[in-house]
């Protein structure tokens, strides 16, 4: 119905048109919105007209940085690790007080090609060096501190063999202990590094986990023996024998890990301990070709149980280089005498390579029981009964092997 009158409606109010309070917020909304909209664009050019200058002045140079002027003064060790680019080697350098600005070291390498081929390790290097300097130091191939080699079979204390000295680890490491204050070399000794290995809570040190009983209940002098497997270890000079120690022990732990020790030892039978020992005895007892099958041996033995018979862990207790063992050596009690003690040593007998954990946890299979090397260049002769293994015993002495 029409209400053309305007009976029925309040003259006061049109529908036709939104109330007086809802379009003044829509105007305050439209308001903010444009606040809002002028900021951003406000904000997008700031950040670009900063961005523009700050290439600029990277692509001409503009800017100064700063740089120290001398060779240096006090020494300073610092570490570059795998992988580092120059510019977090110049931060590094940085950190540690030897330049006096990243760019300072960055801008000098420039000149240098050879910065991009800096080896990881430690470098022993000055406080406040120009850059130049620096880069010069660094490049330098006797900055860097020499690394330890870990062979095979290499034992904590040293050896005499026909009147010569064969370097233990402690020994290593004390030889790479070494620093220059004020010009006088400092380093390690022996009996300190020897003293902290045998009186230091094995967990400060980083003995891992697996290994921890079995360390605790070893002599103090053999517990951490066979604990830094075979390799090369980058140890930062001077620090406590301590730190030294636990720096290459937790190294060691993780080239063990990557061998297969603990992981890989769920279906040997034996704790991850137990196969570090019997890798210890494959390396001492055979040359790296013969390792499964003198693995094979080892298994097959304990689980006979028969003795192992092993002269090197007899020698190893005696500090001896000897092939062989004396009819008195094999008779004398103690628990690294496997000619009278069934089952493994307390401890392992030497540092294990790769090779021999891969052999340990991984035995050639077959039931050999016997080896003894019958070739000039250590290769071992297997037999699986005594008779066999007494054949090419007499052999190998006949061809002068022994």
């Amino acid at each position: 119905m029409s209400d053309d009158l305007g009976l029925f409606t309040d003259p006061e109010v049109d529908e036709r048109r939104p109330l007086k309070r809802d379009r003044v917020a829509r105007d305050k909304a439209k308001k903010r919105k444009k606040t809002v909209l002028w900021l951003v664009v406000a904000l997008v050019l700031a950040v670009g007209m900063g961005g523009a200058y700050y290439g600029y002045r990277e692509l001409r140079g503009i800017g100064s940085f700063d740089d120290y002027a001398g060779s240096g003064e006090t020494d300073a060790i610092v570490e570059v690790q795998d992988g580092d680019v120059v510019s977090k080697i110049a931060s590094t350098l940085y950190d540690n007080g030897v330049v006096a600005s990243a760019r300072a070291f960055i801008e000098a390498s420039k000149t240098d090609a050879r910065v991009t081929s800096i080896q990881p390790g430690f470098y022993l290097m000055k406080t406040k060096m120009s850059g130049q300097q620096a880069v010069a130091r660094m490049v330098d191939p006797k900055t860097r501190v020499p690394a330890v080699q870990i062979v095979g079979g290499l034992k904590l204390t040293d050896i005499q063999a026909n009147g010569k000295t064969v370097p233990g680890i402690y020994s290593q490491l004390a030889a790479a202990s070494c620093t220059e204050k004020d010009g006088q070399k400092v380093c390690l000794s022996v009996e300190e590094i020897k003293a902290a290995a045998e009186q230091t809570d094995p967990v400060a040190l980083g003995v891992p986990d697996w290994a921890l009983a079995d360390v605790k209940r070893a002599e103090p002098q053999f517990r951490l023996e066979g604990l830094i497997m075979r390799g090369v270890y980058q140890v930062k000079p001077g620090v406590s024998a301590v730190e030294l120690i636990r720096s290459v022990i937790v190294s060691s732990a993780q080239k063990l890990q990557g061998a297969g020790i603990p992981g890989g030892t769920v279906n040997t039978g034996f704790r991850p301990y137990e196969v570090l020992v019997m890798a210890s005895l494959i390396e001492k007892e055979a040359i790296e070709k013969d390792f499964p099958e003198v693995s094979q041996v080892i298994y097959n033995r304990l689980k006979k149980p028969m003795a192992l018979q092993f002269d090197s862990t007899i020698n190893y207790k005696n500090n001896q280089p000897h092939i062989r063992t004396s009819d008195a050596d094999r008779e004398a009690n103690g628990p690294y005498n496997t000619y009278i003690n069934q089952g493994l040593t307390p401890t392992p007998i030497g540092s294990p390579s790769q090779q021999a954990v891969a052999a340990a946890l991984k035995p050639e299979g077959g039931d050999i029981l016997y080896f003894v090397k019958c070739q000039a260049d250590g290769t071992s002769c297997f037999a699986k009964t005594f008779d066999e293994h007494n054949a090419n015993d007499q052999k190998a002495q006949r061809d002068g092997i022994y």
